[in-house]
């Protein structure tokens, strides 16, 4: 039995309520316990306490943020390393631009007429603001818009509209859970992995974008190409 925790950290509530929804179900079958912690309003000593017991105790934490007005990824992080401690850059996850571009990655074509929202294949640059102004005349309620929007969400579509939710979704979902298997498999075989090889791929340690301008992420070159998660 897997006595292991996730502990993921987010900013606010509407990242609680897109964690929850989205990310929490899949991973649930790899932790003992998957627990969202908004940590925007706490002390940042107590966020480095909190880190340092999940890490002394062998439990695993990811911590989430908007890469807000920095430049680059990599200076993101370098901004919450700064601010709380004993953080590893792997650890970090940045959302390009805001939750809210994470949100409208998940609408399909169909959804996306459905609630009357102008046609877009990327949401890289999505902000906060951008997002207000796109929410329907008819509803009254931010949140009932994206709750709503939670319940028409596909995975796959977001991981091809959004480079920073496909980095999350495939370096702590897809991998966890292969890692999963493959440690059952190892167990069921006695220590080997038979019938098929060890998933490989990319390193996924790097989030993309890590090094380059964040204008560079959010308009790849004109022929088109990107890079892999």
């Amino acid at each position: 039995m897997n006595t292991r925790r996730l502990f993921i950290f987010v900013e606010g509530n509407d990242d609680h309520r897109f964690f929850s929804r989205v990310i929490r179900p899949p991973l649930e079958n790899s932790y003992a316990s998957v627990e969202i912690i908004m940590y925007a309003s706490m002390k940042t000593v107590n966020v480095c306490r909190f880190v340092r017991s999940i890490t002394a105790m062998n439990h695993d934490f990811i911590l989430c943020a908007d890469i807000d007005q920095e430049r680059t990824v990599r200076g993101k992080k370098g901004e919450l390393k700064t601010r709380f401690c004993t953080l590893a850059d792997d650890r970090i996850v940045v959302i390009i631009q805001e939750i809210e571009s994470w949100y409208l990655a998940g609408l399909d074509e169909k959804a996306q007429k459905r609630y009357s929202l102008q046609p877009y294949h990327s949401t890289n640059h999505i902000t906060k603001e951008i997002f207000n102004r796109m929410i329907p005349r008819y509803y009254t309620s931010r949140i009932t818009f994206m709750a709503d929007i939670l319940s028409q969400f596909a995975t796959d579509v977001a991981k091809e509209r959004n480079r920073s939710f496909r980095y999350f979704y495939t370096r702590f979902i897809q991998t966890v859970a292969c890692e999963e298997k493959e440690s059952r498999e190892k167990v069921l075989f006695g220590g080997q992995i038979t019938g098929r090889e060890k998933s490989g791929g990319d390193d996924l340690r790097e989030q993309p974008g890590e090094s380059g301008l964040k204008r560079d992420i959010l308009h790849p070159d004109a022929s088109g190409s990107r890079e892999d998660s």
